[in-house]
């Protein structure tokens, strides 16, 4: 079997999996993700944006951050390039696939971005990461700039895989991942 069934038998599982989360898990999650980001962040880096992504159907909502931090969402674009983008007031526009997101003219560079979290079908321990399969991540973070940001994936300790998940030559493992069970970072 070549590697990409095999992807897709893995995201055919956990999205099964990901499909009984209950809310109290997923918020158990967030207040994880806060904690963590509280316990990081100083009054230097809170100059700095957090990358989060705009969730989808049984994803982690990590929008609540707001609150007290400066947020970018990620925009996709064509050849499969990502852009982190700053999420100020203005209204959000739809991405190449139809996810909202700010406009590419709040562009921000890896320089301004201090963490990244990124949602995740499922991770190993050895940070790899399954994700819908666009590449978009691995893309952005082939440039070494942007691989040396922390990048935490976002899952409920349901989906964190006790085997290996099959690993293809283009996937960069993560920093680390947030449950609402661990805080492996």
């Amino acid at each position: 079997m070549v590697i990409s069934e095999k992807k897709n038998l893995e995201r055919k599982f956990f999205k099964n999996l990901r499909n009984k989360n209950t809310a109290f898990d997923m918020r158990n999650v967030e207040i994880n993700v806060k904690s963590y980001v509280d316990s990081i962040f100083r009054k230097d880096f809170k100059k700095k944006y957090i990358g989060i992504y705009w969730p989808l159907e049984n994803e982690v909502d990590l929008r609540g951050l707001r609150d007290e931090y400066l947020l970018a969402l990620p925009r996709c674009e064509k050849d499969k390039n990502l852009l982190f983008c700053a999420w100020d007031k203005k209204q959000l526009s739809k991405d190449l696939h139809g996810i909202l997101a700010p406009f590419s003219s709040n562009k921000l560079s890896y320089e301004k971005i201090s963490i990244m979290f990124i949602p995740c079908l499922s991770v190993d321990r050895n940070l790899i990461r399954l994700g819908y399969g666009g590449g978009y991540f691995d893309k952005l973070r082939k440039n070494k700039n942007w691989r040396n940001i922390p990048c935490i994936g976002i899952l409920t300790s349901n989906c964190v895989s006790n085997k290996l998940l099959t690993k293809a030559d283009w996937d960069i493992p993560l920093s680390g991942f947030i449950t609402e069970k661990e805080i492996l970072v």
